[in-house]
């Protein structure tokens, strides 16, 4: 039987354009080639898609992130999983896909505008379709939908860049009113907390309300509370008709000095945070979280897979214990490290077996 070309495609305009890199060159790495054949395209940071020629060697080279590559060859999508090269020298020439793996991270990739292009193209792929992808990135409306459907959820405010000052400056005293400081500022369409800051006096909270309008015109205030940081890996069933199926819970506890799980906490300090997998949790409220997690996959409208993190307020009682959705990530990293991988290899499903499962998912979803 020929092989199935899966398109990994990585790069993009996003603020975690970095991260993209190491995501892509471990599902390079580690993608079945008895059954997959692994093509990558690349877009830069200014858009431009390029098909991007990797030798097989790279596989086995210690290099952690595959290469930015500004001088490959220009390709547009056309339809059913068709590249065609733009460039003089190749002009003429076209490549197919069969199936498509996004391994961007953040905006134009996470937030449904890629996958819109993938329905377009008719071109399956990997992951939540657009509606919850579109959810699953925007804070404000993910956690909207999660309130409607029960789930509990952590105090907010909205604010908008186009608010004026007399408008934000009242916003500050209802947060002070009916939240309290600390809080924290998040831009609410960003991810690996890029655009994420806690605040603790008026003074701080008008300064970083200014810093997160700079990666997104929408912004939360949002209740800092005392809680342990709960995340589950979660993959769609391949029986519709079933629950999404559920890793064990890992716990992440900032350390280095961090406040919080921060973007220089996950990327830039190898001691910004322990991981503790499994969590140290009862297997009581492992089941009830386990359960949660499954609402808010289906809830949210999610597919393929996500991270879920909740958090289990510290202050709480085993007995009476109070947990809230923190965050859905619709498209985790993929690094050997990341915490999705890391999951499911703690769960029984190393990391070559659930990129299989991934895009056989992909595969099964394409055909109705």
């Amino acid at each position: 039987m020929s092989k199935i070309i899966v398109g990994i495609i990585y790069g993009g305009r996003s603020n975690e354009h970095e991260v993209s890199l190491r995501s892509a060159a471990s599902v390079f790495k580690r993608l079945d080639r008895s059954r997959f054949e692994a093509k990558t395209i690349y877009i830069d940071k200014n858009g431009v898609w390029r098909w991007v020629e990797i030798p097989e060697s790279f596989i086995t080279d210690n290099d952690a992130s595959l290469p930015i590559m500004t001088s490959a060859p220009e390709v547009v999508l056309l339809s059913k999983g068709v590249f065609s090269f733009q460039d003089q020298k190749n002009f003429g020439r076209k490549e197919k896909v069969d199936v498509m793996m996004p391994m961007l991270h953040g905006k134009n990739c996470e937030d449904g505008t890629l996958q819109g292009l993938f329905e377009s193209a008719e071109v399956p792929y990997t992951g939540s379709g657009v509606l919850g992808s579109a959810i699953g990135m925007d804070k404000e409306i993910s956690k909207r939908l999660a309130e409607i459907a029960g789930i509990p959820i952590v105090p907010y405010r909205v604010a908008h860049s186009w608010d004026s000052k007399e408008k934000i400056l009242a916003l500050l005293e209802d947060a002070e009113k009916n939240l309290h400081f600390p809080m924290f500022i998040k831009a609410a369409r960003e991810g690996s907390s890029v655009g994420v800051y806690k605040v603790k006096t008026r003074d701080e909270f008008v300064s970083k309300i200014s810093e997160a309008f700079k990666y997104d015109q929408k912004v939360l205030i949002e209740q800092a509370i005392e809680a342990r940081e709960i995340e589950f890996a979660v993959l769609q069933n391949a029986d519709r008709s079933k629950l999404p199926l559920v890793s064990i819970p890992a716990e992440i506890v900032p350390s280095g000095g961090h406040e919080f799980y921060s973007y220089d906490a996950k990327y830039n300090d190898e001691n910004g945070a322990i991981v503790k997998v499994p969590a140290e949790i009862s297997q009581s409220l492992t089941q009830k979280l386990t359960q949660l997690v499954q609402n808010i996959f289906i809830a949210l409208e999610l597919e393929g897979y996500a991270r879920i993190d909740l958090f289990l307020d510290k202050n709480s009682t085993p007995e009476k214990p109070v947990f809230y959705l923190n965050e859905v990530n619709t498209l985790p990293g993929f690094t050997s490290i990341s915490m999705f991988p890391q999951l499911w290899e703690a769960s029984g499903t190393p990391y070559t077996e659930l990129l299989t499962k991934l895009l056989d998912l992909a595969l099964l979803r394409s055909k109705g």
